[in-house]
């Protein structure tokens, strides 16, 4: 009977698919490679690669006939229906009747020349599988796969040696035998090696969610947020990397990219760890533990009290304790308005805070008289926009010096280096003026000028803060478009943010339908339409 023999050109191909082997990193294809590469230097005709799971199985991965054109599992679209083949019985044994299965146990090469005179062995299931299929399977090899820890993490079979000049079906030689066994032991310690990255990867990534959990368990919307803005700054990345064409027409993002762009959308705001609670969710100008405009509430009690007395004691009529009682429920209606916080307070209403101030004083217990406001809450009630006052601006700007401290002590791996310096740009503006560290647009990478876009708009939309409602569509690119205009965010990444629709995008996945109003981009401010010939790369175009 004929035998096949190792030639040059099988040891040359052995050396060529171990090369290719230890540089793969999609674990399907990896697997791929291992059964074609067995097959093409066997020259069998078919083959069933099997990973041992952590429950006792050996799970098909690819199973691949040639002659019936099979060829399921791996890099096919077709899933493997077969369930996997447990490795010891119901009473607990090693099942030692499936060839498969003894190879684990055994951690030994089981050469059979003819399945159906083979002793020892249960090949009940072939046989029935080769009725059904008009084949038989005669020669099998069945290969361990053993890492470089001694440890079988999978099983490699091939099924039928074809004699290439007879095309008869041939027992596998000694020299196929000891090829392949050579090509498992290499593809053994190639699949451990990616898993092991691929286990670390996803422990990484486990870790950010947990610093992430940790914010989230302390301020719900920050939590939020860390795990919007990567979503849509990955969005408009992609859109730029779409476009061919104008400024940005040479940017490109590659799969490994998008991975260090997402890692550092997670890892953004990670400063805000340490960031009080009491100023990360301050919802008005006078919350800290409490919202203290109900100490102002009872002051104001306090005032309509000694209006009562005064009147009581005949030091005002009745018109005039009308007056005052007026005077100070639409002061106090005026003072929880400005408690709320807004865009932007106008001098005016700044003016009548002190004035308010100056108008009332009240008397405690040991009569001793106090002024209605105190100077720290004329402080906090004259906020220009938003609830936080400079102190606490401070504090939270303070969060991305330590978001970039905390990320320049990790030692990132090559293909991450980029972390700190997207996670860190967010709040820097393209003229220069924002912080930590006064950046210019030219001095900013394209994918953290994408963050600092993605950060503004998810704020301007998210209808978790505790201190504001969520703005419709088009109320947030109006903002977003004058930000634009003020040199805050990047104008060719808002006019593609906009060509691309990018922002209806974003609406449609994470904003409540409530927000989604209708758009007229000409309306932006800072609008520009696309030039003539541009292609749009989304299905809608703006």
């Amino acid at each position: 009977m004929a035998t096949n023999s190792v030639s040059k050109e099988q040891m040359q191909q052995l050396l060529k698919i171990s090369t290719a082997l230890s540089s793969e990193k999609d674990i399907d294809q990896l697997l791929e490679n291992i059964l074609q590469a067995a097959l093409q230097i066997t020259n069998a005709d078919a083959g069933t690669l099997y990973r041992v799971t952590d429950d006792q199985f050996l799970k098909f991965e690819i199973v691949h006939t040639k002659s019936k054109g099979v060829h399921i599992g791996g890099k096919s679209s077709i899933s493997i229906g077969i369930p996997p083949l447990p490795l010891f019985t119901k009473s607990g044994e090693p099942d030692l009747g499936r060839v498969a299965c003894y190879a684990v146990h055994k951690e030994q090469t089981v050469n059979i020349a003819d399945a159906y005179n083979a002793e020892g062995f249960d090949f009940t299931g072939t046989h029935k599988f080769d009725a059904a299929n008009n084949y038989r399977s005669v020669s099998f090899l069945t290969v361990p796969m053993k890492n470089h820890e001694s440890e079988i993490i999978g099983v490699l079979q091939l099924i039928n040696a074809i004699d290439p000049k007879t095309q008869e079906i041939i027992p596998f030689s000694p020299e196929s035998q000891e090829i392949v066994e050579a090509l498992s032991s290499q593809a053994a310690v190639a699949l451990t090696n990616r898993m092991l990255i691929l286990h670390l990867e996803e422990l990484f990534e486990s870790f950010i969610g947990l610093i992430n959990h940790a914010i989230d368990d302390k301020s719900p919307y920050t939590g939020g947020h860390c795990n919007r803005v990567p979503d849509l700054t990955l969005m408009l990345a992609d859109a730029v990397n779409r476009c061919k064409s104008g400024p940005l027409g040479d940017f490109t993002l590659h799969e490994k990219d998008r991975q260090e762009l997402k890692i550092a959308g997670l890892l953004h705001d990670c400063g805000k760890i340490t960031t009080p609670v009491h100023v990360v969710d301050k919802a008005t100008k006078l919350e800290k533990i409490f919202d203290r405009i109900s100490l102002i509430e009872t002051r104001v009690e306090v005032v309509m009290r000694d209006i009562k007395l005064a009147l009581a004691q005949q030091k005002i009529t009745n018109s005039e304790a009308d007056q005052q009682r007026q005077q100070l429920i639409d002061d106090f209606n005026f003072l929880s308005h400005c408690n709320i916080g807004g865009e932007f307070m106008k001098d005016p209403d700044v003016q009548r805070v002190h004035d308010i101030a100056a108008r009332y004083m009240w008397e405690d217990s040991s009569g001793k008289k106090h002024p209605f406001l105190t100077d720290e809450e004329i402080t906090n009630l004259t906020i220009r926009a938003g609830t936080l006052n400079d102190a606490e601006r401070q504090i939270i700007n303070h969060h991305i010096d330590l978001t970039i401290s905390m990320l320049e002590k990790l030692p990132w791996p090559k293909h991450l280096r980029n972390v700190t310096e997207y996670a860190g740009g967010h709040h820097e503006k393209m003229d220069g003026k924002g912080y930590p560290k006064g950046l210019t647009r030219e001095q900013m990478s394209v994918p953290a000028r994408c963050m600092g876009i993605a950060d503004i708009f998810e704020a301007l939309t998210a209808k978790d803060r505790p201190y504001k409602k969520g703005k419709t569509l088009s109320e947030s690119l109006e903002i977003l478009g004058k930000m634009k205009l003020g040199h805050h965010v990047d104008p060719d990444l808002f006019d593609i943010f906009i060509w691309e629709k990018v922002y209806e995008e974003y609406a449609l996945q994470f904003m409540d339908e409530s927000q989604i109003d209708e758009v007229d981009v000409s309306k932006i401010p800072g609008y520009n339409p696309p030039p003539p010939g541009y292609e749009f790369s989304s299905k809608k175009q703006a």
